[in-house]
């Protein structure tokens, strides 16, 4: 016989056998069967506060964030522009300290990051 097949017998042997029913031994049944009771009202009334939570809390505060979120970024790009327009409509040129845009080593796609966009990001392959 191999180790393998002698093995699962012993786990076999040893595992912790469970029923598929709840035995309540020190109980009476009619106690029994209303303890389940409030336990299933109990479950039903959390999961109708969790719903209205759900639906009265989370949805109204994300369109009160996504409403902030979209006037502060307007507010931003309304900001950007009015750089522009003071500069003859180029953004002045960041200053090239030391400390920005340090390369140790070279990113396998390019200079730039993975998440690059030319309206906010410098572009580092034109140096």
């Amino acid at each position: 016989m191999s180790l393998l097949a002698r093995n699962a017998r012993v786990v076999a042997r040893t595992a912790v056998r469970t029923r598929p029913y709840s035995i309540v031994v020190d109980a009476p049944p009619s106690e029994w069967v209303a303890k389940r009771a409030a336990i299933k009202h109990h479950a039903a009334d959390t999961t109708n506060l969790w719903r209205k939570i759900s639906f009265y809390v989370c949805v109204p505060g994300t369109f009160a964030i996504l409403a902030w979120v979209r006037n502060v970024e307007n507010e931003h790009a309304e900001h950007t522009e009015h750089i522009k327009h003071e500069h003859g409509g180029e953004l002045p040129e960041v200053p090239g300290y030391d400390y920005l845009n340090r390369r140790v080593k070279p990113f396998p796609w390019g200079p730039n990051s993975l998440f690059f966009n030319p309206h906010v990001n410098k572009d580092l392959s034109e140096e």
